[in-house]
């Protein structure tokens, strides 16, 4: 039987914890929930408005990986289709040139998914002329971004970063060909996607894609976005994420969504282990799938060998989204600031650690 005494003692320590974190950086709002039904523990923080809508940033990429599947399963398209299928080689011109090589035939959905098509990345990729999309969108605050234009800002600033195949190089430029693509299968925009088979199916009032759609409920205020110690929350140039990231949710409707995705809801078992298999490397302490990380915490330090390795996404803004399958623990966070990314990942150290001390 499960410890109460530990489990209240264990919330009582978070809240110390996460009070602390809010003190010292007030710029920035805190939300954190932790769902396991396995451990009987819920907990819930927030320095703000309880599930207050947020800026989920790239874990979008699971949903926009989610919707691939739903389409794979109903054999509307495939892992190895090659994205020539679908796009026409204009669309494609200079995005997969790699030594004076043109490798869009070659390019296929999985490779995209999984960061292994060699295509650049806008968002943070060097650029051969005019300033990165990291300073445009604080300089060009009003300025909307399409989908095909932010492909275009890869195909005219940017290089490929390699052979379709043989590299890992994480790309958001990739995952807005996933939207575009899911758009040209289904027929009908990249939101109405998201919101017919995952949000409104799984009850997800209050989710909706920034500046595309609303939500069911009634608008709330989401919490404030920095980007690189710049408050952008109001900026038009948010624009910039779409399929890459461009969700706006909530920790109760995120707790929806990756309780649906583990159980098997949205497609079948087989799917989802294949997204499992991290083969690559996206930083120390940081594989990845397709459109799936693993955290393996003994890479960032020997003595953290023995936490269990969680599975889910993170975001630029210090978003998490992760599942524990060894306690079958949801977590997600937000601290809504890129700045707070090192300091994300200690409180999710200190969350395992903790559930450590529930479980046992």
């Amino acid at each position: 039987m499960l410890n109460t005494t530990s489990i209240e003692a264990v919330k009582r320590h978070l809240d110390k914890y996460f009070n602390k974190i809010h003190q010292k950086n007030t710029q920035s709002s805190i939300q954190i929930l932790i769902d396991s039904k396995k451990l009987d523990f819920q907990y819930n923080y927030s320095s703000e408005d309880s599930n207050q809508p947020f800026h989920i940033a790239s874990i979008g990429k699971m949903f926009t990986a989610t919707l691939i599947m739903i389409l794979i399963e109903r054999n509307s398209l495939s892992l190895h289709d090659p994205i020539s299928n679908y796009f026409t080689n204009i669309e494609l011109e200079n995005l997969f040139i790699f030594k004076d090589k043109d490798y869009m035939k070659e390019v296929t959905v999985e490779q995209l998914l999984a960061h292994t098509s060699g295509i650049g990345d806008y968002f943070e990729d060097p650029v051969n002329s005019g300033s990165p999309m990291s300073k445009l969108i604080v300089s060009e605050s009003e300025k909307k971004w399409t989908p095909y234009e932010l492909v275009e800002f890869t195909r005219k600033r940017q290089k490929a970063a390699g052979i379709p195949g043989k590299v890992f190089h994480y790309s958001d430029t990739g995952y807005i060909l996933l939207g575009l693509i899911i758009e040209k299968v289904s027929g009908k925009p990249f939101h109405e996607n998201l919101h017919d088979e995952i949000f409104t199916p799984l009850g997800m009032q209050d989710s909706y894609m920034l500046f595309y759609s609303e939500p069911k409920n009634p608008l709330q205020k989401f919490q404030k976005i920095w980007l690189n110690g710049t408050d952008v929350t109001d900026f038009q140039s948010l624009s910039v994420d779409w399929s890459g990231g461009g969700i706006i949710s909530t920790p109760n409707d995120l707790l929806s969504f990756n309780r649906a995705f583990r159980e098997g809801r949205l497609f079948n078992e087989e799917k989802i282990q294949f997204m499992e298999k991290f083969e690559h490397k996206f930083r120390t302490g940081i594989h990845y799938g397709t459109g799936l990380m693993e955290i393996r915490f003994e890479e960032f330090f020997f003595l953290l060998k023995g936490l269990p390795r969680v599975r889910g996404h993170i975001g630029v803004l210090s978003t998490h989204l992760f599942y524990d399958p060894s306690t079958e623990t949801h977590i997600i966070m937000s601290f809504g600031s890129s700045k707070l990314m090192v300091q994300s990942f200690k409180a999710l150290i200190e969350i395992i650690r903790q559930l450590k001390r529930v479980k046992s």
